[in-house]
């Protein structure tokens, strides 16, 4: 009588095994993980330019108006398909400070020559510092600068075009 209820013991197993995935499965996912940085200062940084054709970034640039702050890399897909929502938000006027992770200025040069280049100045983040220190989980994602160096608002991902209107609904706001 045991050694036949042991038998069942492995197909107990397995069934509570798949019933796990199964929940695991249909859980919806939290994916993105928001900035604890939001109504925070930015924290003190300065940045090399990425590359020759700009000058870095530093707190000291995020005075005076609200800006956008993009994380982006050119290794980044998601960075080629918002590019075009950044020339426009540029062509309204927005003034866009990027901070490039972990590239070579060689490549941002490529990047900005083929996709475009909607930034006043670009910051070289070689190892992450400032965008983990502005609670960034990834790129591209994209914040809202008050006029006093604020963080305001973050959008997480690339922006597309529907995001544009919200981008500049937040940079009113954050006047």
């Amino acid at each position: 009588m045991n050694n036949r209820l042991l038998l069942w013991v492995p197909l107990a197993l397995f069934a509570f095994i798949a019933d796990l995935a199964g929940y695991m499965l249909t859980q919806e996912k939290d994916q993105f993980v928001e900035s604890t940085m939001i109504g925070q200062p930015l924290p003190d940084f300065a940045l090399k330019p990425a590359f020759a054709g700009l000058p870095g970034a530093a707190k000291a640039d995020f005075t005076g108006k609200p800006r956008l702050l993009n994380i982006w890399a050119s290794w980044c897909l998601p960075c080629i398909a918002e590019a075009p929502q950044l020339e426009a938000l540029k062509a309204q006027g927005v003034e866009i400070v990027g901070i490039a992770i972990r590239d070579r200025p060689e490549d941002v040069a490529n990047f900005l020559a083929r996709h475009g280049n909607p930034y006043v100045r670009i910051g070289a983040d070689d190892i992450s510092e400032v965008q983990l220190a502005i609670g960034s989980s990834g790129v591209p994602e994209t914040f809202v600068i008050d006029a006093k160096g604020v963080i305001r608002y973050q959008h997480i991902g690339d922006i597309r075009p529907e995001h544009v209107k919200l981008l500049l609904a937040e940079l009113e706001k954050a006047k």
